[in-house]
């Protein structure tokens, strides 16, 4: 019988004027906007480009949509991404934004606060009647802290279980040891919604390293701002204190996170003269019971589970962009196990229960 698939990556491509046609009139000149320019879909902020794909052949199309041989029109229509999904035996789906990604660009408080709100509105909206298949993260505000809190209420009511803010925090933001961050992640754990930490989101630049083997860089370096905001958030009690609350990082593979908590933990002693704050656990203990990661690939985090603990793990495909593993997942996920010595109870696990569990998924096959 195949196993419950939750994919713990995924990406709807909100509507082009998403912003422009619900922004007050006053903040229209910092909206977030796509648009064709000299051959490439630019996406901007105000009229500075902030990111750009080459158009034509397997680059991107005029939505901004990576589209490499088999087209993914899913990423637009529910219906045609259910087909999709059957297709490539996923049951259900976490899902972010594409357009909306780049919101951590916008620099103004008020614009940035406002434009979350309305793209939560919509994405709510647009996954409402496919809740036991889809559960939709909101984004919050990092400009301000205060509307952070507030939108966190706010989308809890609705019925969001999943928020997400920048892995990296953009310049004049807090780093993730900074007590004014204390509210939030304890507003979350209160809601119960858990934080999630997307690859790519608040970098000033999503491609810094332009020489020699930059594309191999550029990708695989996201794990690294991963792991710093993890360890910012362990080392500095934010997680100890807030126990209740859950971060999850996303597209950021999770074969580093078993190095990382041995790496914490002979810190946390060999230096423990040295440590403040002193934490209530063991940094490895805080993340087996509040970090989550998602990855593709990975053969060696489900080799490492007994540091990390299965429940970390959240298989994902990424859909519908390039590097995803639709429509393969089936023979991506063979993969990962083959060889491997784990119990059907654990692979059911990482591949979507874990996932199902953590965000409490509306669906009668895992209730």
């Amino acid at each position: 019988m195949k196993p419950f698939i939750f994919s713990a990556d995924a990406h709807v491509t909100e509507p082009l004027d998403i912003f422009t046609s619900a922004l007050p009139e006053s903040m229209m000149d910092r909206a977030i906007t796509m648009t064709p320019i000299d051959g490439y879909v630019c996406s901007k902020v105000g009229d500075k480009v902030v990111h750009r794909i080459k158009m034509g052949g397997d680059r991107a199309d005029e939505t901004g949509m990576h589209e490499p041989g088999e087209k993914r029109s899913g990423s637009h229509h529910i219906d045609r991404r259910i087909e999709d999904m059957e297709r490539d035996g996923i049951d259900a789906e976490l899902i972010f934004p594409s357009l909306g990604l780049i919101i951590y660009f916008i620099e103004e408080a008020d614009v940035e606060a406002e434009s979350c709100r309305i793209y939560n509105n919509w994405c709510h909206s647009h996954f409402s009647e496919n809740l036991d298949r889809f559960v939709p993260s909101a984004i919050l505000p990092c400009r301000d802290l205060n509307e952070a809190v507030k939108e966190i209420d706010r989308i809890a009511d609705i019925g969001y279980t999943a928020a997400m803010l920048p892995v990296v925090t953009p310049e004049g933001v807090p780093k993730y040891n900074d007590p004014v961050w204390e509210p939030v992640f304890a507003k979350a754990g209160e809601r119960g919604v858990v934080i999630i930490l997307h690859a790519g989101t608040g970098l000033e630049d999503f491609a810094p390293e332009r020489g020699a083997g930059g594309a191999v860089i550029n990708y695989t370096r996201l794990m690294c701002d991963a792991q710093e905001a993890i360890y910012y958030l362990v080392a500095s009690g934010i997680l100890d204190r807030n126990p209740d609350t859950k971060v999850a990082c996303i597209e950021t593979g999770a074969s580093w996170l078993a190095a990382l908590s041995e790496r914490m933990d002979e810190v946390f002693d060999a230096h423990s003269f040295f440590v403040r704050p002193k934490l209530g656990r063991r940094p490895s203990e805080i993340v087996r019971d509040q970090v989550y990661v998602s990855f593709q690939h990975d053969k060696a985090c489900v080799l490492s589970r007994e540091i990390t603990g299965v429940q970390a793990l959240l298989w994902a495909s990424d859909y519908p962009h390039m590097e995803g593993t639709f429509p393969h997942s089936q023979k991506v996920i063979k993969h990962i196990f083959d060889g491997v010595d784990i119990s059907d109870e654990d692979k059911a696990a990482i591949l979507g229960l874990n996932a199902a569990k953590l965000f409490r998924l509306q669906n009668p096959a895992v209730a």
